[in-house]
């Protein structure tokens, strides 16, 4: 694999920031929207054209053989739990953490430099992102930033505008959570903004999750009321709509990105996989595929139905792993440059699904998918585990000499 190297500096325009107080009443006209603090910063292109223009974040990383990582939240990467992560990384095959810097709330984890538009809403669960990147390089962990795009629980509380609005409210799903709007560049600039500065941090990659609507969308696109900016007027369905609001907003955030050198990820559902395309939340296997340099489905055995005949897939990880793994190497296969494959597979247990229906998940079921996708030829994978306590003893590289 070649080393990742930063390519470009560039004096990013960053069009808005989020106010506090009296600053933000005084905005209330249409140019400057309501909680919205409109900045003009001068937009450089020179740097983009030139190669003689390269942004060095001072740090150095290299592309592993094959990335084997795990979810790391914000809080576990700026508390105690990070030294453990750590010495799973030094005692194992595993070689990369997926760090959250936007998490599935909206939070952005760590403080901002001062002269970000966004310093006034970052969080201090990272307390020190560069000294955590420092290890991370001497330890030769590979670092990916986690930005969680759509499903965001803080904008809407700012900018209610930029959701989805049920009467006059800010509308929520069944677990109380928000979604911006994909169809607004504003909520584009905003998420690629973040991944910009990941980037001038020192992530080697930006991966993309909650790149969709919300799920059940086609149920409710007649209720609320939200704005399609330039999707309005296109001659297609509401489904052609998001799907391509999702697609372009991928190919957007990859191009902007280019400048520092980056790779870029999207998380898919893997159901996307085996469709045409998702109705609801706007996903095109394919199309996102053909507009990353990674795809990672979410293919945890508990997640699925009774897909590819079986009846219980959190009972049978090797088998639901291996037959989703043919479905997707046939879809890839298809694409003129298709990505690197790196799906998300579990390493937790599926309790909810009651008794009968679920395996409790440990060494042998994390074992079991690795080897399904190594005996499909996927060799790359992340594990999840939401409070980041991953099985022990688990060969994360079966068969390897």
């Amino acid at each position: 694999m070649k080393k990742l190297i930063a390519t470009a500096g560039i004096a990013v325009a960053l069009i808005w920031q989020l106010p506090t107080g009296a600053a933000a009443e005084k905005e209330d006209n249409k140019s400057n929207l309501p909680g919205m603090r409109k900045i003009a910063v001068k937009v450089n292109e020179s740097p983009i054209q030139s190669p003689r223009f390269v942004y060095d974040s001072g740090l150095n990383f290299k592309y592993p053989d094959a990335v084997r990582g795990i979810y790391v939240t914000g809080h576990s990467a700026g508390g105690n739990r990070f030294d453990e992560l750590v010495k799973l990384m030094d005692t194992t095959d595993l070689n990369a953490m997926v760090i959250d810097i936007k998490d599935d709330w909206g939070n952005i984890t760590y403080k901002l430099p001062k002269d970000s538009p966004y310093a006034n809403i970052g969080q201090n669960f990272i307390k020190d992102p560069k000294a955590m990147l420092k290890v991370m390089e001497e330890k030769e962990i590979y670092p990916i930033g986690r930005i969680v795009v759509f499903k965001d629980s803080t904008l809407p509380k700012e900018r209610p505008d930029l959701s989805f609005l049920d009467g006059e409210k800010v509308w929520v799903n069944g677990r109380g959570e928000s979604f911006v709007n994909p169809f607004l560049k504003e909520v584009w600039d905003y998420n690629v903004d973040l991944a910009i500065e990941a980037a001038k941090l020192g992530f080697q990659e930006i991966q993309f999750d909650y790149v969709r609507f919300p799920e059940g969308f086609e149920n409710r696109d007649d209720q609320l009321v939200y704005d399609m900016g330039e999707y309005k007027d296109m001659d297609e369905d509401n489904v052609q709509k998001r799907v391509h609001a999702v697609t372009d907003f991928v190919e957007y955030a990859r191009e902007k990105l280019k400048p520092y050198g980056v790779k870029v990820s999207v998380d898919i559902f893997g159901y996307t996989a085996t469709l045409p395309e998702a109705p609801g939340i706007g996903q095109n296997f394919s199309k996102i595929s053909e507009n990353v340099d990674v795809i990672s489905s979410m293919i945890y055995p508990s997640h699925w139905t009774s897909y590819f005949g079986i009846a219980k897939p959190d009972l049978e990880p090797y088998k639901l792993v291996r037959e989703y793994a043919k479905v997707e190497n046939a879809k890839l296969a298809e694409l003129k440059d298709a990505p690197i494959s790196r799906p998300w597979l579990q390493d937790f247990t599926a309790s909810y699904l009651g008794s009968g229906n679920y395996l409790v998940y440990g060494k042998a079921e994390v074992e079991a998918q690795i080897r399904a996708l190594y005996d499909e030829g996927i060799t790359e994978y992340l594990l999840w585990n939401a409070g980041n306590k991953y099985s022990p003893n688990v060969d994360y590289t079966p068969g390897k000499d």
